[in-house]
Parts: structure tokens; C-alpha cells; sequence
């Protein structure tokens, strides 16, 4: 039985129980959670491995790379440039990026760019890794790219290249990278354990991922024995030119080791954020009602950072989805705690959010990528604490 580290407050008990659970019963090898109430903490716990290679234990200060949670994050910081009057979301990106507008992308939005609607999860070229990693020339290449779909009339997540997007405009009108910025205006006013572009001093704290194959491969089962409500999105994965391969296949290779240092050192603002759950738990209830008088976003700022702006079924992950201008909206596969949530989920479980309408704010961080149907750890944890807030 894993060793359950840290405090949970009066009526938060069933967090706990879930977070065990987690580990005896549902494949946690190392992870954390933090619950926010109000603007301060009622669960903070950790656990496990964070090396199953060496055994090196999962401590309180443990980093974990947190895949596209990292997008709630950089998210933040565009509403935050645009509550302060330096970021117009419904101006032209091409009036902060003038090489954005070739190729039919003069009109295009910033808000579109948030929301996943300018059609541009794809690359017709894609770009060398290490470019990638340098930041310029994959910004150039999505300056020149056309858009896959006539911008605004759909939408669809844009798993890798969404980062770079709203990281140029930020970078364009903050004159910082994303990471820099984050570091700077979110992560020091609130003593965030939270980098996007991990610092080489930071390095010996993270987390090794485990990666676990899926129970059942559906892209090799015959299509007959699948579900018919699974078989449009199974065509798609099994698809290599269908929008839900090429939107992970931006760099060449494809394939992107995120436990390397050259890779978390690199600001990939839509999925190498390192950070731990306390970061993102804080980060979120700094944006519903602050924490140690450190509010980031006003009412007003959250209310449009936090509006409906696509909903349907998703190009890419072939299935229905909501998106406000950045941030994921409850479904009825993750719902949260409340109807007003708002946040972001990360490849293999990780999950991070807020919901003002109970005063919570919530991080889960965890090394075993487990993802899709087989994974049902942040859902137990929240669920636990609608329990606990019953």
C-alpha cells in the first residue's frame, strides 16, 4: 500500500480516499493533488515513485510535466496582456503579427486562435524538431501555413501548434517569450511551482513518465467488433493524413520525447509546462477570487476569458468538445465540479481547474500516462470532491 503524504481539511476526507485509491486500484505509480476552496488550501497530498527506474520518492517539491494542462497556463497569460489593454482578442493577429496574415489569414482573431477555430492544427511541412524547439522557425512556418478549414467555421483542437500561436502573439506584444512572461507575471507574484521552459537548476525535481499501452489497440481491431458510436473516430486514428494524426505530426519526427531535458527546457507553451499540482491549483484560484491578495484576473476579464466560443463535434479529436477563448469547458466526459468550470486536461490523466460558482480550484499531476477510457483518476478525484462538497 502506497504512503499517502500531506493534509487534507475537515470534510475533504473523501479526496483522500480517492487519491489512495488511485494508487491501490486504478495505476497511480507517483502523483499529487491540491484542492483550493476559497482561496486556500484543503487538500494537499502526494505520493509514490517519481523515478521507477532509480525508486527515488515523490516528494512534496516534485515536478511534474503536465502536457496540455500547460495550455490553461499560457491561456492565462494572453487574458492577462489583454485585461491590461495591450491584447485586443477580437483584433486581427496580423495587427501583433503582421507575417501572420499570407496564405488567407489576414481576418483570423486572436480569439480564434484560443478557441481552436482558425483551421491551423497542421503543418503541410513539417518543421525539424529542433527548429521546433528554437521556437522562430515554427512560427514562421505557421505564419506561412494556410488554414485547413475556412477559419471560424469549425473547429478543432490544435494539440501542438496552438502553443506557438498564442505564444507568438504574446511574445509579439509583451516583447517576452511565453515562458518568460509566465515566469514573470504569473508564476513570481504567486510563488507558482509552474515553468513553461523548465530551468536547468529545476532539472533533478521532475518526474520520469511511464507510459502504458492502452488494454485494447482499437487501431488494430477489426472495425466490425467496434462500438458504431467509436468507428468515425477510430477511421481517424487509423487515418495518417486525417486532421487527428497530422495535428501531432508538426515536427519531424513526430514523435516528441517529453522526459528530455532539451525538450523541457524549450517553451512549448501547449504541452511541456512542468509544474506541480499546488502550482496549478494556486495558478487557478488566483483567476475566481485570489490567493494571498494576489488576484489575476478582474471579474470582468474572466467572464470573456471564460465564455462559450466553440462547441460541437472537434475535427480533430472527432468527438464533441467546448472551448472557450483558451481554456476547456465542462462535457459530460469531464464535468468538473459545476456547470461555471473552466480548465484543462493533459495527455495521460493530468487535469487542472477552476469553478467559481463553489470556490474551487483543482491539480492533479501524475507520471503514469494512462489516457483515454482506461483512466479514470482525475474523475475519481473530482468526483470526491463533489462529495465533499455536498
Amino acid at each position: 500500500m502506497t504512503t499517502i503524504n500531506g493534509e487534507v481539511a475537515a470534510g475533504f476526507e473523501p479526496v483522500r480516499e480517492a487519491f489512495a485509491a488511485n494508487f491501490d486500484q486504478h495505476g497511480d505509480i507517483g502523483a499529487a493533488v491540491c484542492v483550493y476552496h476559497d482561496g486556500r488550501p484543503v487538500v494537499d497530498l502526494w505520493g509514490g515513485i517519481a523515478d521507477p527506474d532509480t525508486g527515488r520518492p515523490w516528494q512534496q517539491d516534485t515536478l511534474q510535466l503536465v502536457y496540455s494542462a500547460t495550455k490553461g497556463a499560457t491561456a492565462t497569460a494572453a487574458h492577462l496582456l489583454a485585461q491590461r489593454g495591450e491584447l485586443d482578442l477580437d483584433a486581427p493577429v496580423a495587427k501583433y503579427w503582421p507575417e501572420f496574415a499570407g496564405n488567407g489569414k489576414a481576418e483570423i482573431p486572436v480569439r480564434w486562435l484560443l478557441s481552436h477555430q482558425a483551421g491551423l492544427v497542421a503543418l503541410d511541412q513539417p518543421v525539424p524538431l529542433a527548429n521546433a524547439l528554437a521556437w522562430q522557425p515554427m512560427a514562421d512556418a505557421l505564419a506561412a501555413q494556410r488554414p485547413l478549414w475556412t477559419p471560424g467555421t469549425s473547429h478543432g483542437y490544435h494539440g501542438r501548434t496552438w502553443g506557438w500561436l498564442i505564444g507568438e502573439v504574446i511574445r509579439r506584444v509583451s516583447g517576452r517569450t511565453p515562458g518568460r512572461f509566465f515566469a514573470d507575471e504569473i508564476a513570481a507574484p504567486l510563488g507558482l511551482d509552474f515553468f513553461i521552459g523548465l530551468p536547468a537548476g529545476e532539472r533533478d525535481r521532475v518526474s520520469r513518465m511511464v507510459y502504458q499501452q492502452p488494454k485494447v489497440d482499437l487501431t488494430i481491431v477489426p472495425m466490425e467488433s467496434i462500438p458504431e458510436q467509436l468507428r468515425e473516430q477510430v477511421a481517424a486514428w487509423r487515418d495518417p493524413n486525417s486532421f487527428s494524426n497530422r495535428a501531432y505530426a508538426v515536427t519531424d519526427p513526430a514523435a516528441i520525447d517529453f522526459d528530455s531535458p532539451k525538450v523541457q527546457a524549450a517553451e512549448l507553451p501547449a504541452s511541456n509546462g512542468v509544474g506541480t499540482a499546488r502550482g496549478l491549483a494556486r495558478m487557478y484560484a488566483s483567476l475566481i477570487g485570489g490567493v494571498d491578495g494576489v488576484r489575476l484576473l478582474t471579474p470582468e476579464t474572466l467572464a470573456s476569458a471564460t465564455k462559450e466560443q466553440a462547441n460541437g463535434k472537434d475535427q480533430v479529436l472527432v468527438a464533441p468538445s467546448r472551448f472557450s477563448s483558451g481554456y476547456m469547458l465542462p462535457t459530460e466526459d469531464n464535468p468538473m465540479t459545476g456547470p461555471d468550470s473552466f480548465g484543462h486536461t493533459g495527455r495521460g490523466g493530468s487535469l487542472g481547474f477552476a469553478d467559481p460558482e463553489h470556490g474551487i480550484s483543482f491539480g492533479y499531476v501524475m507520471n503514469n500516462i494512462i489516457g483515454g477510457a482506461d483512466d479514470v483518476r482525475a474523475a475519481r478525484l473530482v468526483e470526491a470532491v463533489r462529495r465533499s462538497l455536498a
